[in-house]
């Protein structure tokens, strides 16, 4: 099993990541062990907001770069299980012609 992820981290940004071990990550994030993005005091302590288990780990590193290219609108969406906004909070997307 592998995992997706995102965590907010103490200044109220995302970091999007994936793992094998769900627990053991975040506890190396929360300790400044984890990603450059997480080291920084000023973004410590994180919070797991979000994770979607796959069953192969190059599945989970592949959603993670998708995660990692959107804006926070799209992963606040994610996070809070509105599916169906996903499409519409695409970026670059334009307004239909009036």
């Amino acid at each position: 099993m592998a995992w997706t992820y995102i965590l907010q981290c103490a200044d109220d940004s995302f970091y999007v990541g994936s793992t094998v071990d769900l627990e053991r990550r975040i506890s190396q994030h929360d300790r400044g062990e984890g990603a450059t993005y997480t080291r920084p005091r000023r973004r410590r302590p994180v919070r797991l907001v979000w994770a979607g288990e796959f069953s192969r780990k190059d599945d989970a590193f592949a959603y993670e770069k998708q995660i990692q290219k959107w804006g926070r609108a799209k992963r606040i969406a994610l996070i809070e299980g509105r599916l169906g906004d996903l499409p519409g909070l695409a970026r670059g997307r334009s307004l239909p012609p009036a």
